[in-house]
């Protein structure tokens, strides 16, 4: 104990204050109870205290991006590899046991300590969950289809599978945040999508997936997940245009009691010039009538015909539309509009409450 009290005196001269105090609050405000100490292991030694192997934290907050990296600093910085907890009287672990760990750690069990980071932050008051913004980000493999060097055939053919990566999947993500003009880009890799507290602009819950998992199939697992632990009862949910599918308004509404505060994604859908009574003008410029209803789950369909549909007089279309002319007894067009009657269509995107709100999904774009 004196012989490492006397190498803390030394080694504290090499790095900087602000940097011991950051990694001593971090390090001792962490809950890994949730965590076995010890890999299980019948043969052999028991290994490396699994806590301190937790020190790819550092490489995560000093932004490496190699495990080299990480092993370099340790051993330059002995004070933050004993703040991590190893035995800086003995050499440190090696480049080999690190990515061991890596590849035979479960990712539950640091969902399980962001869960405990999160709900300490709730209870300080830092964290409200009134209002949460959802989103995702891809996250590109480590293969040679992602270089723009890469001039493979078919490099984004999904069935041209890379080698080096046989889970990751084809997806493709904006190159341009300038809605005017948005580019669009094919990728091999994931998806991490985010949960955010709106107002304090900190992650509450995550999760990734391959790359062709839509943002709204991801969304309702990854919601449910956390009303199990962090309680989302009456949120208010925001969202972008990629979220815009029923289920989602759905199980916020019926199964968080909450709001939603995502806009319209028309998705191609066709649209009709009408007039100031609900009737759909023709090609030809004419009012059309209202000719019957058809009921469905969460919209009515109202069919629309030519006001001339009865008549035999072939000079009345002034387009001459082809249609018109079909030599049937009813003649004419016939258009079809949609009139929603479900949560998502009840949502007044206009007002200054839906508008207001909304603003706040910039926190997930940060």
């Amino acid at each position: 104990m004196y012989q490492l009290q006397q190498v803390l005196n030394l080694i504290d001269l090499f790095t900087s204050q602000p940097k011991i105090d950051f990694y001593t609050s971090l390090f001792s405000n962490l809950d890994l109870s949730h965590i076995p100490e010890f890999p299980p292991s019948k043969f052999g030694p028991i290994g490396y205290y699994r806590h301190t192997l937790l020190s790819l934290i550092v490489m995560k907050a000093e932004k490496f991006g190699e495990i080299s990296d990480l092993i370099d600093y340790l051993n330059n910085n002995l004070i933050i590899a004993h703040l991590c907890g190893f035995d800086i009287t003995k050499k440190l672990p090696s480049y080999w046991t690190f990515d061991r760990f890596l590849k035979n750690f479960d990712h539950q069990y640091l969902s399980y300590v962001m869960q405990s980071q999160v709900n300490i932050l709730k209870d300080f008051g830092l964290i409200s969950g009134e209002s949460i913004s959802l989103d995702s980000t891809p996250i590109k493999a480590n293969t040679k289809f992602n270089n723009p060097k890469c001039f493979s055939k078919n490099k984004f053919s999904k069935d041209n599978q890379p080698k080096s990566d046989k889970d990751c999947r084809l997806g493709v993500h904006t190159a341009s945040n300038d809605s005017s003009n948005k580019n669009f880009e094919f990728y091999w890799g994931y998806k991490n999508h985010i949960i955010i507290d709106s107002l304090s602009g900190l992650p509450i819950a995550e999760v990734t997936t391959p790359a062709n998992i839509p943002d709204f199939d991801a969304a309702i697992p990854l919601l449910s997940e956390t009303n199990n632990w962090f309680n989302l009862e009456g949120v208010n949910f925001i969202a972008d245009k990629g979220y815009d599918v029923k289920k989602v308004y759905s199980f916020v509404r019926d199964t968080l009691h909450g709001h939603c505060f995502i806009p319209l994604n028309k998705r191609g859908s066709k649209t009709h010039k009408l007039t100031d009574d609900g009737h759909v003008v023709c090609d030809a410029g004419i009012p059309m009538i209202k000719y019957g209803k058809e009921y469905f789950d969460g919209f009515i369909k109202q069919k629309h015909r030519c006001k001339y549909y009865k008549s035999k007089d072939d000079s009345l279309c002034p387009c001459h539309h082809p249609k018109y002319f079909n030599g049937k007894n009813y003649r004419g067009c016939i258009k079809y509009t949609s009139i929603s009657t479900d949560y998502r269509s009840s949502i007044d995107r206009n007002s200054i409450h839906f508008k207001s709100k909304y603003k706040l999904r910039t926190e997930s774009e940060r």
